[in-house]
């Protein structure tokens, strides 16, 4: 399953079933799981751990050193989940640190072209468009959608289930459950359709565009709009991610005018 015209470090732990295509690069210090497949072409670089049944395309390099000139050469990480796609020429990089690193959760898809800077991480079941640009200390939550040529700048942060839309430029932090486009990025609506086709009911979905309305439509500012968010909508898992949210940005969100913060 290893073609002799790969190079594979002999310090590297290979799990059974792994495949890795000829000219394909494993590094010292990487950890492949069962059942992944590493396409020609593409780099493991040390520090990388895989979990079980990704693919990873060709051309691309998975920790790789991280582009920041606080790193001075430490032992640096980077950890993959399971069941992940990994298309042509992404790049993902280690953290700078020795502790924690740059972390990709299970069941994603990330388009060619992708770039993840270091310390970003990703949670489960998100897709990155082509090209897709993520700078260092990222986090996106569970099940987001960032269309292609999306940019999120240094210390973003994307709550779950959110859609930024192709080209958008994201600076700040992203509350769950929207829609983002344009650019400057603005407040596009709920992002109903994909909740809806995962199981969110009606009542949900229209608690979440309650709560939006109060935050993005009544020129309210952000404390005003969480305090009427409280008295407008009953407790219940959507309300209470957004408020959880938002007062852990310390009420800093995307498309909301200074003034109104």
């Amino acid at each position: 399953m290893i073609s002799p015209l790969a190079y594979v470090d002999s310090s590297a732990k290979i799990a059974d079933g792994v495949t890795i295509h000829p000219f394909a690069y494993i590094d010292a210090d990487v950890e492949i799981g069962e059942g992944t497949e590493i396409m020609p072409y593409t780099s493991i670089i040390r520090g990388t751990r895989i979990g079980r049944n990704n693919r990873i395309y060709q051309g691309s390099i998975i920790g790789a050193d991280p582009q920041d000139f606080r790193w001075k050469g430490e032992k640096t990480y980077c950890f993959i989940g399971d069941n992940n796609t990994i298309r042509e020429h992404v790049i993902i990089n280690r953290g700078i640190a020795s502790e924690g690193g740059t972390s990709i959760g299970s069941d994603s898809f990330i388009m060619a072209e992708t770039h993840i800077g270091h310390d970003s991480h990703i949670a489960d079941k998100c897709v990155l468009g082509n090209d897709v640009s993520i700078a260092g200390d990222v986090e996106i939550g569970a099940c987001s959608i960032l269309s292609s040529g999306v940019i999120l700048h240094e210390r973003s942060k994307l709550g779950e289930w959110t859609l930024i839309k192709g080209g958008c430029r994201i600076t700040g932090n992203v509350p769950p459950f929207v829609i983002m486009a344009h650019n400057p990025a603005s407040y596009f609506g709920v992002n109903a359709f994909v909740m809806r086709k995962n199981g969110f009911t009606d009542d949900e979905i229209d608690d979440v565009a309650k709560a939006y309305r109060h935050v993005y439509q009544t020129g309210t500012s952000v404390f005003n709009a969480l305090k009427r968010i409280e008295s407008d909508l009953n407790p219940s898992r959507v309300r209470e991610e957004i408020i959880g949210f938002i007062r852990g940005c310390n009420l800093k969100i995307v498309a909301i005018p200074r003034d109104l913060e």
